[in-house]
């Protein structure tokens, strides 16, 4: 009976977060998000020689999605790079901090730049969902505009980032916070009727709006235009790690597949590496799957050969039916 009524509570916080995160807002503990801060006077352009995206024209306040590339053009990460007046803020994925802060060290030699891993001195708290704007500004923050854009937000006796980033793709906000004044916000986000969502319904919900995630759909065996994200590149900026390859691959149009998301009528979703068809061809191969409360059958992103990348084009799972969206 005990177990029962777990079970019960499990489910009913699960739909409660993931409802919130579709249709209102939630909150997220991000906090084992690697945060690395980069000063020196050199550190604009040694971070614009490293990453794919425009650096050194940023001004504080604003920032930018970029990878980081190996010379042979593979995405050895990805970071939300944050401009203050005297540093950079690194946001990057978990799995991805050492390897960042490794990568970005290897490469210091006379340049004035230093890093100083802050993640476990800074928390990462997330509200998300189409109304989380509407959220902060109840609280009396702000609500920066521009996506990667961020401001300061006084709150206690601490000062609060607030940068317009989201994991989800239903919009939202990171918050910084020095680690003691972690609890007193997520109180504050509790009274205000917030609710929690968790890691999975975050990860439904960002997978069914097509959203990637580095280490799960975006990893180093994939090439920039592959994934689809070409927001985190600059095609007209200066040289940088990995340049070569992303515009002979652009200059050339030479890629085979390409990230998109697909809808599957089955209630089961496929394990990552599943491949689908069409005829007795290799159509696509499953990068991740999730079934779909909303929908009521499986989303899931996914490779697809370019052949079969445009919206509507059916492909099958086993004979099962699956739309490229």
């Amino acid at each position: 009976m005990a177990s029962n009524v777990m079970d019960a509570l499990e489910v009913t916080t699960r739909t409660t977060g993931y409802t919130a995160l579709r249709e209102d807002a939630a909150w997220l503990d991000l906090s084992d998000r690697g945060k690395i801060q980069a000063t020196g006077g050199d550190r604009a352009r040694l971070l614009h020689a490293m990453t794919s995206n425009q650096v050194e024209s940023l001004k504080p306040g604003e920032g930018c999605y970029a990878f980081f590339l190996s010379a042979q053009g593979r995405i050895l990460a990805d970071v939300n790079l944050l401009c203050f007046e005297d540093h950079f803020l690194l946001d990057t994925e978990p799995e991805t901090r050492a390897k960042v802060y490794e990568h970005l060290d290897r490469y210091i030699i006379a340049d004035d730049v230093t890093l100083d891993d802050q993640t476990g001195q800074t928390a990462t708290i997330a509200i998300e969902g189409p109304k989380a704007a509407a959220v902060l500004a109840e609280l009396g923050a702000p609500t920066p505009a521009a996506p990667y854009s961020f401001a300061s937000w006084a709150h206690g006796t601490s000062l609060v980032t607030i940068a317009r980033i989201d994991t989800t793709g239903k919009g939202g906000f990171f918050l910084f916070i020095p680690m003691e004044e972690k609890q007193a916000v997520i109180l504050l986000l509790t009274n205000a009727g917030l609710p929690k969502a968790t890691a999975e319904d975050a990860r439904i919900v960002r997978i069914e709006s097509g959203r990637p995630r580095y280490g799960e759909e975006i990893t180093e065996r994939y090439l920039v235009q592959e994934t689809d994200q070409l927001h985190a590149v600059n095609f007209s900026k200066g040289c940088y790690l990995g340049q070569e390859i992303v515009e002979r691959v652009r200059s050339r149009a030479q890629i085979h597949r390409v990230l998109r998301r697909l809808e599957i009528d089955t209630s089961d979703p496929p394990a990552a590496g599943t491949k689908l068809k069409s005829g007795d061809g290799d159509a696509a191969e499953i990068a991740s799957a999730v079934f779909s409360p909303a929908l009521g059958k499986t989303v899931a992103l996914a490779y697809v050969r370019t052949q079969f990348a445009e919206p509507d084009t059916r492909i099958s799972l086993h004979g099962i039916s699956a739309r490229v969206v």
